[in-house]
């Protein structure tokens, strides 16, 4: 019997012209919109450019940022929709459309109803994940991020083989979501609260895998979950199969040309097609036109296939466009060579002991701060004519002792030798000696960590108001008062370069709350939708707390769905 290729998936369903209800473009969260066509009546179809099922939800973290869903109100939380669209309003203003993020709202609990229904998932609230703005009217202190809870994925069978496994295999078998990371990062620090759920987790890990199951947890939980439902609802899922053009009647998609390994193949639709293929992450061509000349390398973290091909089929049909020099940026450790990925880092800006510096050695920002915040920073710098040319992630002894650092060096462990080969980690006993061998000011550089550890001393950061927000104190160290985000720097020094990376694009087509993709006179065509990272985020320049870029898509599926379903 042959064997698959390294890295390759098994070819998957074999195209054919067909006639269907509704055509979703992308396998990420376009499996929601698939899933809830299916449970409307619909006969549909999921198409995948890639050989892979999952997209860049497979990918990330796997929360999902809907108010007042069942989850949380049976999980203790007071939260209402009057609430989040206090919130909401307060924090994305005229940036998009109010009609739109009101939608958004409305439709959120149903669609997570509809996911519980259709599919083996079960749910939790990550309850303590303050949004990340919560000083904003109507923000939450526990916040509102649900994660999908370990999921088996034996239960994907065969189609096993077909879906986007991570990148990041742990050395040992354990599912860790979220909720655990935060714990795990500080298993020196607290380790009565995180090594039962370290042991929990491996029991799951190491039990399950004798039982015959493999747990996952995060982004491959929550798309696997999905894809497990769209298998037992009998949808097909085409891989290796991309968009070549829709085809229209007047101002209505009537159907669409794909190719699938050289062969195309033409689709008659009913209802519509819903685009769900992602933004133009790896397109450095649009990167440069529409978001930043100083976007040379490709460092996106969102899935290889998202070029912007979908932008290109449908700008002949005079689509409105929005918010394209938006991204959800991501500050990142450095790959180790070119062509290579960034490494993740999330909680390690909020810890104490470290501090973010620029190529003058000074700091510039809150290190604590929300990402996609994070990036936007280092773009208006950019755009002003300042752009920050090098960061450095500066931390001490201490720090190393204690913390995870980019999710695979454990407290205590060495970087290892290529890190330093590649030039993205140096250590020093002095800070004159750190700042020579990352080629910034030694002056600068020993002024600014002498005015950091005052402001830990003191527990306040004038500067830049470090660990003044409850979102700040999420991924801090409970264990470090009276700041957690804060503590002095003393002993041997290290500094890790980083570089900003981003979990996709979010500026795409214009879309309205029934996320059918509008003209540029706003008038909607009909039958064509787009969700996810095709459209333009319905939380305009905004990110109102983890798991708001998986949820829109999720809500926003359910909505075409429905849509479609009651139109002509």
């Amino acid at each position: 019997m042959s064997k698959t290729p390294l890295n390759r998936a098994p070819i998957g369903p074999k195209a054919n012209d067909c006639t269907i209800d509704l055509l979703i473009m992308g396998s990420g969260t376009g499996m929601a919109a698939a899933l809830a066509a299916q449970e409307q009546g619909l006969e549909c179809l999921v198409i995948e450019k890639t050989e892979f099922v999952g997209g860049s939800t497979a990918l990330s973290g796997g929360a999902f940022w809907i108010p007042a869903n069942r989850t949380l109100l049976e999980s203790g939380s007071t939260d209402d929709l009057d609430k989040a669209k206090k919130y909401l309003d307060a924090l994305v203003g005229d940036n998009s459309s109010a009609v739109r993020r009101h939608a958004f709202l409305s439709n959120g609990a149903a669609a997570v109803d509809m996911l519980l229904r259709t599919t083996p998932m079960h749910f939790f609230w990550a309850k303590g994940y303050a949004d990340y703005h919560p000083e904003k009217p109507g923000g939450d202190l526990l916040g509102r991020s649900c994660e999908c809870k370990p999921f088996d994925i034996s239960k994907l069978g065969a189609e096993r083989h077909r879906f986007r496994g991570s990148p990041m295999e742990a050395p040992v078998p354990m599912p860790v979501t979220g909720a655990d990371y935060k714990w795990m990062n500080l298993m020196l620090r607290r380790p009565f609260k995180a090594f039962p759920l370290i042991l929990k987790r491996l029991a799951q890990g190491v039990g399950g895998l004798l039982l015959g199951r493999k747990y996952v947890a995060g982004g491959q939980a929550i798309a696997a979950g999905m894809f497990a439902g769209l298998l037992r609802a009998g949808v097909p899922v085409w891989t290796d199969t991309r968009l070549i053009r829709l085809n229209t009647d007047g101002n209505k998609v009537i159907g669409a040309v794909v190719e699938q390994r050289g062969e195309q193949f033409t689709i008659q639709v009913r209802k519509g097609v819903v685009l769900a293929a992602g933004g133009f992450d790896h397109n450095l061509i649009k990167r440069q036109k529409y978001q930043s000349p100083y976007i040379v390398d490709d460092l996106s973290m969102g899935a290889a296939g998202n070029m912007g091909d979908t932008l290109d089929i449908v700008e002949p049909l005079g689509v409105q466009t929005g918010l394209m020099e938006e991204a959800w940026w991501f500050p990142a450790v450095a790959p180790l060579s070119k062509g290579e990925k960034p490494m993740i880092l999330l909680a390690e800006r909020s810890l104490p002991g470290s501090l973010i510096i620029n190529e003058e050695g000074k700091r510039f920002i809150n290190e604590a701060t929300d990402y996609m915040s994070f990036g936007q920073f280092i773009r208006k710098q950019e755009a002003g004519g300042k752009p920050i040319q090098t960061m450095w992630f500066i931390f001490d002894q201490f720090y190393k002792n204690n913390y995870l650092i980019a999710g695979s060096i454990f407290p205590r462990m060495p970087f290892p030798k290529s890190w330093y080969q590649a030039g993205i980690v140096h250590q020093a006993t002095t800070v004159t000696e750190l700042a020579h061998a990352i080629n910034v000011p030694a002056e600068g550089l020993a002024e600014t960590i002498s005015r950091y550890n005052d402001f830990a001393e003191a527990g306040a950061d004038p500067d830049f108001q470090r660990g003044k927000s409850a979102y700040d104190h999420y991924y801090g160290d409970p264990t470090v008062h009276p700041n957690p985000n804060l503590r002095a720097l003393t002993g041997k020094l290290y500094a890790l370069r980083l570089v900003l990376s981003d979990l996709g694009t979010c500026g795409g087509v214009m879309t309205n709350e029934y996320a059918q993709v509008l003209r540029e006179d706003g008038v909607p065509i009909s039958r064509l939708y787009a969700i996810g990272n095709n459209a333009a985020n319905v939380f305009g320049r905004s990110y109102p707390g983890a798991g708001g870029t998986i949820a829109q898509s999720i809500v926003f599926g359910y909505v075409a769905a429905k849509h479609a379903a009651t139109s002509q």
